[in-house]
């Protein structure tokens, strides 16, 4: 269904999120401004989420953790005391970001650890943070007012794992929303309309039975979802609107809503 990137990408793409999260840190931005794709968060406490959760995994994955560990259980996790001082913030992420790449990179792929989603490695959990990392830095920097991008390879490997875990979610969860995700003969194509050659930037989502199954290509559908990959990516992890300019829905708008309403797992 899907081709992973290797680890050594991931460890790469979780080193090089942390320092554009850094560069927002650093950038004069309020840290006490909310952020309206996390609303309950201010960009300080996003900052804050983002590498404790780091540091959750560096432990997992450097104790070779066979069941979760509590994260009051984490050293450093907290980060800095007291708050709003930008430069504590940014050095407690420089030094987190280390930490996790270096325990991510000594560990390699196939390393057993405890992992949610029935993926026993540290090879999920450099896919997880990777695609965590680079989710919650389009928040921090759509907060900040900044601009966004992604690499290609990365942000459709964030769409293929945000299925997979949707359909993970339907198959575990019995409470989660995601189980309504069931509308026979119905389908969602989403279409970047800046697809790089190396990469397949199109994927077709079939809701007919009881597990969504999905799959690169393109082939007609109920609703389409067109715009640039990056805003295809927020749009489908609901950080931007559908009506946003650079986005166009064709079909049944209602359906594609539907789905946005109920993929909400993490």
């Amino acid at each position: 269904m899907t081709t992973l990137l290797t680890h050594d990408r991931y460890c790469d793409e979780i080193a090089h999120q942390i320092r554009q999260l850094r560069a927002v840190v650093t950038s004069g931005a309020d840290l006490a401004t909310t952020v309206p794709t996390c609303p309950d968060w201010s960009l300080e406490q996003l900052v804050r989420h983002m590498g404790e959760a780091l540091r959750w995994v560096e432990l997992m994955v450097r104790t070779r953790a066979e069941e979760e560990i509590p994260e009051e259980k984490v050293p450093g996790a907290a980060g800095p005391e007291g708050e709003g001082d930008a430069a504590a913030l940014d050095a407690w992420l420089a030094e987190t970001g280390e930490m996790v790449v270096a325990t991510l990179r000594e560990a390699g792929p196939d390393t057993k650890v405890w992992g949610w989603a029935g993926i026993l490695n540290a090879g999920f959990w450099a896919r997880r943070m990777t695609h965590e990392i680079t989710i919650h830095r389009a928040d921090a920097t759509l907060a900040a007012g900044l601009p966004y991008e992604v690499a290609p390879d990365v942000a459709a490997d964030a769409i293929d794992e945000w299925l997979q875990i949707v359909e993970w979610a339907q198959r575990t969860l019995p409470d989660d929303p995601a189980k309504e995700l069931r509308r026979p003969g119905s389908s969602i194509h989403l279409h970047a309309t800046d697809g790089t050659p190396d990469v397949n930037a199109e994927w077709v989502i079939d809701l007919s039975e009881d597990f969504v199954a999905w799959r690169r290509g393109h082939e007609k559908a109920t609703v389409a979802l067109r715009g640039p990959l990056t805003a295809v990516l927020l749009a489908f992890y609901r950080r931007q609107p559908l009506d946003s300019a650079e986005l166009e829905v064709l079909g049944d708008r209602e359906l594609l809503e539907f789905w946005l309403e109920r993929a909400t797992f993490g």
